[in-house]
Protein backbone atom coordinates (compact mmCIF):
# COMPACT_ATOMS: atom_id res chain seq x y z
CA UNK A 1 0.00 0.00 0.00
CA UNK A 2 1.26 3.46 -0.95
CA UNK A 3 0.00 6.17 1.42
CA UNK A 4 -0.08 9.91 0.84
CA UNK A 5 -0.18 12.14 3.95
CA UNK A 6 -0.73 15.85 3.42
CA UNK A 7 0.21 18.18 6.25
CA UNK A 8 2.86 15.60 7.11
CA UNK A 9 4.98 17.99 9.19
CA UNK A 10 2.10 19.18 11.36
CA UNK A 11 1.25 17.82 14.79
CA UNK A 12 -1.04 15.02 13.60
CA UNK A 13 0.98 14.38 10.45
CA UNK A 14 4.27 13.87 12.30
CA UNK A 15 2.72 11.38 14.71
CA UNK A 16 0.85 9.51 11.99
CA UNK A 17 3.84 9.30 9.64
CA UNK A 18 6.13 8.10 12.43
CA UNK A 19 3.75 5.26 13.23
CA UNK A 20 3.15 4.39 9.58
CA UNK A 21 6.92 4.10 9.14
CA UNK A 22 7.07 1.81 12.18
CA UNK A 23 4.66 -0.52 10.41
CA UNK A 24 6.43 -0.15 7.07
CA UNK A 25 9.83 -0.99 8.60
CA UNK A 26 8.53 -3.94 10.62
CA UNK A 27 9.05 -2.25 13.99
CA UNK A 28 5.35 -2.41 14.87
CA UNK A 29 4.16 -5.95 14.29
CA UNK A 30 0.60 -5.61 15.58
CA UNK A 31 -0.84 -5.39 12.07
CA UNK A 32 0.31 -8.47 10.10
CA UNK A 33 -2.36 -7.92 7.47
CA UNK A 34 -1.22 -4.37 6.74
CA UNK A 35 1.64 -3.91 4.26
CA UNK A 36 2.92 -0.38 3.68
CA UNK A 37 5.23 0.06 0.72
CA UNK A 38 5.69 3.83 0.74
CA UNK A 39 4.63 6.87 2.78
CA UNK A 40 4.52 10.06 0.71
CA UNK A 41 4.91 13.06 3.05
CA UNK A 42 3.47 16.23 1.52
CA UNK A 43 3.80 19.62 3.24
CA UNK A 44 4.40 23.29 2.52
CA UNK A 45 7.92 22.63 1.24
CA UNK A 46 6.71 20.00 -1.24
CA UNK A 47 6.32 20.83 -4.92
CA UNK A 48 3.22 20.70 -7.15
CA UNK A 49 5.06 18.09 -9.21
CA UNK A 50 5.45 15.87 -6.16
CA UNK A 51 1.75 16.21 -5.30
CA UNK A 52 0.85 15.29 -8.87
CA UNK A 53 3.09 12.21 -8.88
CA UNK A 54 1.98 11.05 -5.45
CA UNK A 55 -1.72 11.46 -6.26
CA UNK A 56 -1.18 9.21 -9.24
CA UNK A 57 0.47 6.48 -7.15
CA UNK A 58 -1.41 6.64 -3.83
CA UNK A 59 -3.57 3.78 -2.61
CA UNK A 60 -4.85 5.82 0.35
CA UNK A 61 -4.80 9.54 1.17
CA UNK A 62 -4.81 11.17 4.61
CA UNK A 63 -5.59 14.85 4.09
CA UNK A 64 -4.35 16.54 7.27
CA UNK A 65 -3.30 19.79 5.60
CA UNK A 66 -5.06 22.92 6.74
CA UNK A 67 -4.83 26.45 8.10
CA UNK A 68 -5.44 27.09 11.80
CA UNK A 69 -4.24 30.62 12.51
CA UNK A 70 -3.87 32.72 9.36
CA UNK A 71 -3.12 36.41 9.36
CA UNK A 72 -6.34 37.08 7.43
CA UNK A 73 -9.71 35.37 7.81
CA UNK A 74 -9.85 34.84 4.04
CA UNK A 75 -6.91 32.43 4.32
CA UNK A 76 -9.13 29.93 6.14
CA UNK A 77 -11.12 29.21 2.99
CA UNK A 78 -8.06 29.26 0.74
CA UNK A 79 -6.05 26.96 3.00
CA UNK A 80 -8.76 24.52 4.04
CA UNK A 81 -11.19 24.47 1.12
CA UNK A 82 -8.76 25.54 -1.59
CA UNK A 83 -6.12 22.88 -1.03
CA UNK A 84 -8.77 20.19 -0.58
CA UNK A 85 -10.11 21.13 -4.00
CA UNK A 86 -6.62 20.96 -5.53
CA UNK A 87 -6.00 17.56 -3.97
CA UNK A 88 -9.25 16.05 -5.21
CA UNK A 89 -8.85 17.55 -8.67
CA UNK A 90 -5.39 15.99 -8.92
CA UNK A 91 -6.75 12.57 -7.91
CA UNK A 92 -9.51 12.91 -10.52
CA UNK A 93 -6.97 13.91 -13.13
CA UNK A 94 -5.28 10.54 -12.69
CA UNK A 95 -8.60 8.66 -12.33
CA UNK A 96 -7.44 7.56 -8.89
CA UNK A 97 -10.51 6.68 -6.81
CA UNK A 98 -8.53 5.46 -3.80
CA UNK A 99 -9.99 6.03 -0.29
CA UNK A 100 -9.46 9.53 1.12
CA UNK A 101 -9.62 10.77 4.69
CA UNK A 102 -10.33 14.38 5.66
CA UNK A 103 -9.26 15.94 8.95
CA UNK A 104 -12.08 18.31 9.89
CA UNK A 105 -13.06 19.95 13.15
CA UNK A 106 -15.92 20.17 15.61
CA UNK A 107 -16.19 23.78 14.50
CA UNK A 108 -17.59 22.54 11.17
CA UNK A 109 -20.84 21.85 13.07
CA UNK A 110 -21.44 25.63 13.07
CA UNK A 111 -23.50 25.23 16.24
CA UNK A 112 -23.27 26.76 19.70
CA UNK A 113 -20.08 28.74 20.25
CA UNK A 114 -18.96 27.79 16.72
CA UNK A 115 -22.01 29.30 15.02
CA UNK A 116 -20.05 32.22 13.57
CA UNK A 117 -16.69 30.51 13.04
CA UNK A 118 -14.95 31.42 9.79
CA UNK A 119 -12.63 28.48 10.42
CA UNK A 120 -15.67 26.26 10.89
CA UNK A 121 -17.21 27.45 7.63
CA UNK A 122 -14.00 26.64 5.75
CA UNK A 123 -13.92 23.17 7.31
CA UNK A 124 -17.60 22.58 6.51
CA UNK A 125 -16.96 23.60 2.90
CA UNK A 126 -14.12 21.07 2.77
CA UNK A 127 -16.39 18.37 4.19
CA UNK A 128 -19.10 19.05 1.61
CA UNK A 129 -16.50 18.98 -1.15
CA UNK A 130 -15.17 15.59 -0.03
CA UNK A 131 -18.64 14.05 0.40
CA UNK A 132 -19.66 15.25 -3.05
CA UNK A 133 -16.40 13.88 -4.46
CA UNK A 134 -17.29 10.48 -2.99
CA UNK A 135 -20.69 10.51 -4.69
CA UNK A 136 -19.16 11.61 -8.00
CA UNK A 137 -16.26 9.15 -8.15
CA UNK A 138 -17.40 6.27 -5.96
CA UNK A 139 -14.29 6.69 -3.81
CA UNK A 140 -14.51 5.91 -0.10
CA UNK A 141 -14.55 9.20 1.80
CA UNK A 142 -13.82 9.31 5.54
CA UNK A 143 -14.53 12.65 7.21
CA UNK A 144 -13.44 13.08 10.85
CA UNK A 145 -14.50 16.02 13.00
CA UNK A 146 -11.78 16.10 15.62
CA UNK A 147 -12.24 17.78 19.01
CA UNK A 148 -9.31 19.45 20.80
CA UNK A 149 -6.11 17.43 20.33
CA UNK A 150 -3.13 16.94 22.64
CA UNK A 151 0.04 14.89 22.89
CA UNK A 152 3.75 14.99 22.13
CA UNK A 153 5.03 17.38 19.45
CA UNK A 154 1.98 19.65 19.69
CA UNK A 155 2.93 23.30 19.28
CA UNK A 156 2.32 25.45 22.40
CA UNK A 157 0.83 28.95 22.26
CA UNK A 158 -0.82 28.07 18.98
CA UNK A 159 -4.13 26.22 19.02
CA UNK A 160 -3.88 23.76 21.92
CA UNK A 161 -4.51 24.87 25.50
CA UNK A 162 -3.09 21.59 26.79
CA UNK A 163 0.18 22.09 24.90
CA UNK A 164 0.41 25.66 26.19
CA UNK A 165 -0.14 24.60 29.81
CA UNK A 166 2.23 21.61 29.58
CA UNK A 167 4.95 23.81 28.13
CA UNK A 168 4.40 26.44 30.82
CA UNK A 169 4.60 24.00 33.73
CA UNK A 170 7.55 22.10 32.27
CA UNK A 171 9.56 25.30 31.67
CA UNK A 172 8.44 27.37 34.69
CA UNK A 173 6.64 29.90 32.48
CA UNK A 174 3.60 32.04 33.40
CA UNK A 175 0.16 30.93 32.26
CA UNK A 176 -3.39 32.26 32.44
CA UNK A 177 -6.67 30.46 33.11
CA UNK A 178 -9.60 32.82 32.62
CA UNK A 179 -12.32 30.35 33.60
CA UNK A 180 -11.29 27.06 35.28
CA UNK A 181 -14.82 25.65 34.83
CA UNK A 182 -14.59 25.62 31.01
CA UNK A 183 -14.80 22.01 29.83
CA UNK A 184 -12.93 20.66 26.82
CA UNK A 185 -13.42 17.46 24.88
CA UNK A 186 -9.90 16.17 24.32
CA UNK A 187 -8.54 13.54 21.96
CA UNK A 188 -5.08 12.09 22.65
CA UNK A 189 -2.78 11.78 19.66
CA UNK A 190 -2.09 8.06 20.16
CA UNK A 191 -5.83 7.34 20.21
CA UNK A 192 -6.21 9.36 17.01
CA UNK A 193 -3.37 7.46 15.32
CA UNK A 194 -4.88 4.14 16.43
CA UNK A 195 -8.12 5.14 14.72
CA UNK A 196 -6.22 6.06 11.54
CA UNK A 197 -4.59 2.61 11.50
CA UNK A 198 -8.01 1.05 12.08
CA UNK A 199 -9.24 3.05 9.09
CA UNK A 200 -6.54 1.50 6.91
CA UNK A 201 -7.69 -1.92 8.11
CA UNK A 202 -11.32 -1.17 7.24
CA UNK A 203 -12.37 -0.86 10.89
CA UNK A 204 -13.31 2.82 11.06
CA UNK A 205 -16.02 4.00 13.48
CA UNK A 206 -18.97 5.46 11.54
CA UNK A 207 -21.29 8.14 12.91
CA UNK A 208 -23.46 11.15 12.29
CA UNK A 209 -23.43 14.37 14.28
CA UNK A 210 -26.25 16.04 16.19
CA UNK A 211 -24.56 19.38 16.67
CA UNK A 212 -21.42 18.42 18.57
CA UNK A 213 -22.83 15.10 19.74
CA UNK A 214 -21.59 11.94 18.08
CA UNK A 215 -24.37 9.54 16.99
CA UNK A 216 -22.55 6.21 16.40
CA UNK A 217 -23.66 3.75 13.76
CA UNK A 218 -25.22 0.55 15.19
CA UNK A 219 -22.77 -2.30 15.65
CA UNK A 220 -22.92 -4.93 12.91
CA UNK A 221 -24.47 -8.30 13.85
CA UNK A 222 -25.37 -7.08 17.34
CA UNK A 223 -27.40 -10.18 18.20
CA UNK A 224 -24.68 -12.61 17.09
CA UNK A 225 -27.09 -14.76 15.01
CA UNK A 226 -25.36 -16.32 12.01
CA UNK A 227 -27.81 -17.26 9.26
CA UNK A 228 -28.57 -16.37 5.66
CA UNK A 229 -31.42 -13.97 6.49
CA UNK A 230 -29.29 -12.16 9.03
CA UNK A 231 -26.42 -11.94 6.53
CA UNK A 232 -28.70 -10.28 3.98
CA UNK A 233 -29.95 -7.88 6.65
CA UNK A 234 -26.37 -7.03 7.56
CA UNK A 235 -25.51 -6.29 3.95
CA UNK A 236 -28.55 -4.01 3.61
CA UNK A 237 -27.66 -2.35 6.92
CA UNK A 238 -24.06 -1.83 5.80
CA UNK A 239 -25.21 -0.26 2.53
CA UNK A 240 -27.59 1.99 4.46
CA UNK A 241 -24.87 2.91 6.92
CA UNK A 242 -22.56 3.98 4.12
CA UNK A 243 -25.24 6.42 3.02
CA UNK A 244 -26.62 7.53 6.36
CA UNK A 245 -23.47 7.61 8.46
CA UNK A 246 -21.36 10.01 6.47
CA UNK A 247 -18.80 10.77 9.17
CA UNK A 248 -16.17 8.94 11.20
CA UNK A 249 -15.07 9.48 14.80
CA UNK A 250 -12.49 8.42 17.37
CA UNK A 251 -14.31 6.53 20.14
CA UNK A 252 -11.95 7.51 23.00
CA UNK A 253 -12.08 11.13 24.16
CA UNK A 254 -11.92 12.84 27.56
CA UNK A 255 -14.12 15.61 28.96
CA UNK A 256 -11.97 17.68 31.33
CA UNK A 257 -12.14 21.22 32.72
CA UNK A 258 -9.28 23.69 32.48
CA UNK A 259 -9.13 23.68 36.27
CA UNK A 260 -8.67 19.91 36.35
CA UNK A 261 -5.90 20.10 33.77
CA UNK A 262 -4.02 22.75 35.75
CA UNK A 263 -4.47 20.81 39.01
CA UNK A 264 -2.95 17.69 37.46
CA UNK A 265 -0.05 19.62 35.94
CA UNK A 266 0.60 21.32 39.28
CA UNK A 267 0.92 17.91 40.92
CA UNK A 268 3.15 16.63 38.11
CA UNK A 269 5.48 19.63 38.28
CA UNK A 270 6.02 19.20 42.02
CA UNK A 271 7.97 16.04 41.20
CA UNK A 272 10.29 17.85 38.80
CA UNK A 273 13.07 20.16 40.06
CA UNK A 274 12.58 23.76 38.97
CA UNK A 275 15.35 25.62 37.20
CA UNK A 276 16.23 27.40 40.47
CA UNK A 277 16.25 24.27 42.61
CA UNK A 278 18.15 22.17 40.10
CA UNK A 279 21.56 23.44 41.13
CA UNK A 280 20.93 22.59 44.79
CA UNK A 281 19.51 19.18 43.81
CA UNK A 282 22.65 18.59 41.77
CA UNK A 283 24.91 19.08 44.77
CA UNK A 284 22.82 17.42 47.52
CA UNK A 285 20.82 14.89 45.51
CA UNK A 286 17.07 15.02 45.09
CA UNK A 287 14.46 12.84 46.75
CA UNK A 288 13.14 9.94 44.71
CA UNK A 289 10.57 11.17 42.17
CA UNK A 290 6.96 10.43 42.98
CA UNK A 291 5.08 8.71 40.16
CA UNK A 292 1.54 10.13 40.10
CA UNK A 293 -1.68 8.17 39.88
CA UNK A 294 -1.82 7.33 36.15
CA UNK A 295 -4.20 4.38 35.66
CA UNK A 296 -4.22 2.63 32.29
CA UNK A 297 -6.29 4.52 29.72
CA UNK A 298 -6.82 7.52 32.00
CA UNK A 299 -6.57 11.14 30.96
CA UNK A 300 -3.96 11.61 33.71
CA UNK A 301 -1.67 9.00 32.13
CA UNK A 302 -1.89 10.66 28.71
CA UNK A 303 -1.42 14.15 30.16
CA UNK A 304 1.63 13.07 32.17
CA UNK A 305 3.33 11.68 29.05
CA UNK A 306 2.46 14.89 27.21
CA UNK A 307 3.86 17.03 30.04
CA UNK A 308 7.12 15.07 30.09
CA UNK A 309 7.60 15.65 26.35
CA UNK A 310 8.00 19.41 27.05
CA UNK A 311 10.70 19.10 29.73
CA UNK A 312 13.86 21.07 28.91
CA UNK A 313 17.29 19.48 28.86
CA UNK A 314 18.24 20.63 32.36
CA UNK A 315 15.21 18.88 33.89
CA UNK A 316 15.56 15.62 32.02
CA UNK A 317 18.11 14.17 34.47
CA UNK A 318 18.89 14.90 38.10
CA UNK A 319 20.93 13.10 40.77
CA UNK A 320 19.26 11.17 43.58
CA UNK A 321 20.14 11.31 47.25
CA UNK A 322 22.50 8.43 48.08
CA UNK A 323 22.76 7.24 51.67
CA UNK A 324 26.41 6.15 51.87
CA UNK A 325 28.38 4.52 54.69
CA UNK A 326 31.28 2.10 55.07
CA UNK A 327 28.98 -0.84 54.18
CA UNK A 328 27.99 0.57 50.78
CA UNK A 329 24.97 2.69 49.80
CA UNK A 330 21.18 2.75 49.71
CA UNK A 331 19.28 4.98 47.27
CA UNK A 332 15.54 5.38 46.85
CA UNK A 333 14.81 5.40 43.11
CA UNK A 334 11.07 5.83 42.66
CA UNK A 335 8.11 6.54 44.95
CA UNK A 336 4.45 5.90 44.11
CA UNK A 337 1.35 7.21 45.84
CA UNK A 338 -0.23 3.85 46.63
CA UNK A 339 2.17 1.15 45.48
CA UNK A 340 5.31 1.73 47.51
CA UNK A 341 8.82 2.43 46.32
CA UNK A 342 11.80 0.98 44.44
CA UNK A 343 15.35 1.35 45.74
CA UNK A 344 18.87 0.20 44.89
CA UNK A 345 21.14 -1.27 47.55
CA UNK A 346 24.91 -1.72 47.10
CA UNK A 347 26.78 -3.89 49.62
CA UNK A 348 30.58 -3.99 49.72
CA UNK A 349 32.41 -7.35 49.77
CA UNK A 350 31.73 -9.42 52.88
CA UNK A 351 29.07 -7.04 54.22
CA UNK A 352 25.77 -8.18 55.79
CA UNK A 353 22.77 -5.84 55.64
CA UNK A 354 19.26 -6.07 57.02
CA UNK A 355 18.91 -8.05 60.23
CA UNK A 356 15.40 -6.72 60.85
CA UNK A 357 11.73 -7.64 60.45
CA UNK A 358 8.40 -5.94 59.68
CA UNK A 359 4.79 -6.32 60.82
CA UNK A 360 2.95 -5.35 57.63
CA UNK A 361 5.65 -4.11 55.32
CA UNK A 362 7.00 -6.59 52.74
CA UNK A 363 9.71 -6.42 50.13
CA UNK A 364 11.18 -8.02 47.03
CA UNK A 365 14.98 -8.41 46.88
CA UNK A 366 16.32 -8.80 43.32
CA UNK A 367 20.08 -9.19 43.01
CA UNK A 368 21.23 -7.88 39.63
CA UNK A 369 25.01 -7.98 40.09
CA UNK A 370 27.34 -9.91 42.37
CA UNK A 371 26.94 -13.05 44.46
CA UNK A 372 25.01 -13.10 47.72
CA UNK A 373 22.96 -15.01 50.28
CA UNK A 374 19.52 -14.05 51.57
CA UNK A 375 18.46 -15.50 54.93
CA UNK A 376 15.01 -15.35 56.57
CA UNK A 377 13.75 -16.65 59.91
CA UNK A 378 10.19 -16.58 61.22
CA UNK A 379 10.14 -14.94 64.64
CA UNK A 380 9.72 -17.46 67.43
CA UNK A 381 11.39 -20.27 65.47
CA UNK A 382 14.93 -21.44 64.83
CA UNK A 383 14.41 -22.50 61.21
CA UNK A 384 16.32 -20.36 58.71
CA UNK A 385 15.47 -20.41 55.01
CA UNK A 386 18.24 -19.44 52.62
CA UNK A 387 18.46 -18.29 48.98
CA UNK A 388 21.78 -18.08 47.18
CA UNK A 389 21.42 -15.27 44.64
CA UNK A 390 23.48 -13.95 41.75
CA UNK A 391 23.32 -11.38 39.00
CA UNK A 392 24.02 -14.25 36.60
CA UNK A 393 20.69 -15.86 37.49
CA UNK A 394 18.31 -13.08 38.45
CA UNK A 395 15.41 -14.07 40.69
CA UNK A 396 12.92 -12.32 42.94
CA UNK A 397 12.84 -13.19 46.67
CA UNK A 398 10.03 -12.20 49.04
CA UNK A 399 10.93 -10.68 52.41
CA UNK A 400 7.96 -12.00 54.37
CA UNK A 401 6.11 -10.07 57.09
CA UNK A 402 7.05 -11.45 60.52
CA UNK A 403 10.34 -12.87 59.24
CA UNK A 404 13.63 -11.27 60.18
CA UNK A 405 15.90 -11.18 57.14
CA UNK A 406 19.30 -10.17 55.85
CA UNK A 407 21.40 -10.14 52.70
CA UNK A 408 25.08 -11.09 52.71
CA UNK A 409 27.67 -10.29 50.04
CA UNK A 410 29.56 -13.57 49.55
CA UNK A 411 32.20 -12.06 47.29
CA UNK A 412 35.63 -10.96 48.52
CA UNK A 413 36.11 -8.53 45.63
CA UNK A 414 32.82 -7.46 44.02
CA UNK A 415 29.95 -5.30 45.18
CA UNK A 416 26.52 -6.88 45.56
CA UNK A 417 23.83 -4.81 43.78
CA UNK A 418 20.23 -5.41 44.79
CA UNK A 419 17.03 -3.83 43.48
CA UNK A 420 14.56 -3.62 46.35
CA UNK A 421 10.82 -3.11 46.06
CA UNK A 422 8.84 -2.23 49.20
CA UNK A 423 5.05 -2.09 49.29
CA UNK A 424 5.04 1.25 51.10
CA UNK A 425 7.12 4.41 51.17
CA UNK A 426 9.32 4.65 54.25
CA UNK A 427 7.59 6.61 57.02
CA UNK A 428 10.01 7.77 59.75
CA UNK A 429 7.07 8.26 62.12
CA UNK A 430 6.03 4.62 61.65
CA UNK A 431 9.03 2.77 60.25
CA UNK A 432 7.71 -0.77 60.94
CA UNK A 433 11.34 -1.96 61.04
CA UNK A 434 12.76 -3.75 64.10
CA UNK A 435 16.28 -5.04 64.66
CA UNK A 436 16.58 -8.83 65.08
CA UNK A 437 19.54 -10.97 63.92
CA UNK A 438 18.60 -13.88 61.70
CA UNK A 439 21.14 -16.10 63.47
Amino acid sequence: MKILVTGAKGFVGRNLCANLRNIQEGKDRRFPGLTIETVYEYDLDSTPEELDAWCKEADFVFNLAGVNRPQNQEEFMAGNFGFASTLLDTLKKHHNACPVMLSSSQQASLTGRFGNSEYGRSKKAGEDLFLEYGKETGAEVHVYRFPNLFGKWCRPNYNSAVATFCNAFANDLPYTVNDPSVELELLYIDDLVDEMIALLEGKAHKCEFDGLTVVPAPADNADGIDNADNQRNQEKSAQSACTKYRYRYCPITHHVTLGEIVALLTAFSHNTPSAKSFSSAKSAGAAAPLIPEIPAGSFAKKLYSTYLSYLPYEKTAFPLKMNVDDRGSFTELVHTLNAGQVSINISKPGITKGQHWHNTKWEFFIVVAGHGLIQERKLGTDEVIEFEVSGDNIQCVHMLPGYTHNIINLSDTENLVTVMYCNEIFNPDKPDTFFEPVK
